[in-house]
């Protein structure tokens, strides 16, 4: 029965994604004047879906491999080594929501 169910959250989950993909080429092909088959999007959304497995397998091995049960921004860093603009991006945020934290748990302390 959980198989099922598993199943079934898949299959919601995949028309959700296509629904989204969908919207965004729509605006796209709107915008660029173009045109866009449902068959492109369908197999745009396909594309994305399995990008989606690789990278939670991928975030999942480096987790483990760390001894960790949870992923981290660390295992995102280490997913994202090979494309620099990516990196920088995802890092530049890291950083950014670390020094908020920080200075958040300051003000804290300063209350108390």
């Amino acid at each position: 029965m959980e198989d099922q169910a598993d199943k079934e959250l898949q299959e919601r989950l995949k028309a959700a994604l296509w629904f989204s993909i969908g919207k965004i080429v729509d605006e796209e092909s709107i915008r660029r004047n173009r045109n866009a088959t449902p068959q492109f999007i369908g197999a745009l959304a396909d594309l994305v879906w399995n990008q989606i497995e690789n990278v939670a397998i991928d975030l999942e091995s480096f987790s483990r491999h760390a001894n960790r049960t949870t992923v981290t921004t660390d295992d995102v860093l280490l997913l994202a080594r090979r494309n620099q603009d990516l990196h920088a991006i995802i890092k530049d945020i890291v950083d950014k929501e670390k020094a908020r934290k920080l200075k958040s748990k300051a003000k804290g302390k300063a209350r108390a």
